[in-house]
């Protein structure tokens, strides 16, 4: 059982690798401005806010970053590397779904919107499902093994 739980381990600690990283890709519009926001296909009102210098982009970019972190957050905590979070059970298994929905939403947006496909969306809807994947995956693994 030990590994089954090494496994789950690894897979929380890749799922908040990516969450730590997608924060940082999304803060990083804050610095490099429309353009930035442009690439990472943000909304049309959020790039003019970036463009006008309003705070819709940036306030909007760090509650988004925010998200993200605290994704991290909870497979951390789950892993057992930080302390137990509320709700953590639940907050783990919703993450996880919510990233699976996003990822597999990817191929109905795409039929729906073949203007906005690119390799970009497609690669983030996969890592999207993947993440979903991982904390499911580290949930279930980690789950049994506290179990026994």
């Amino acid at each position: 059982m030990q590994s089954r739980n090494k496994i789950g381990v690894a897979a929380f600690v890749i799922a908040a690798v990516i969450a730590v990283f997608t924060a940082i890709s999304h803060l990083s519009c804050i610095y490099l401005g429309a353009s930035c926001y442009k690439a990472q296909m943000a909304p049309p009102e959020i790039v003019e806010s970036a463009i006008n210098g309003t705070l819709l982009a940036p306030v909007g970019t760090a509650f988004i970053a925010f998200l993200f972190l605290l994704c991290a957050a909870y497979a951390l905590s789950r892993a057992g590397f930080i302390r137990k979070l509320p709700l953590l059970n639940l907050g783990v298994i919703t993450i996880g779904v919510l990233c699976l929905v996003r990822g597999v939403s990817t191929v109905p947006l795409s039929m729906a919107y073949p203007e906005m496909v690119s390799s970009f969306s497609i690669i983030a809807g996969f890592i999207w499902f993947i993440s979903g994947v991982l904390f499911l995956l580290g949930h279930r693994f980690v789950t049994k093994e506290l179990a026994t």
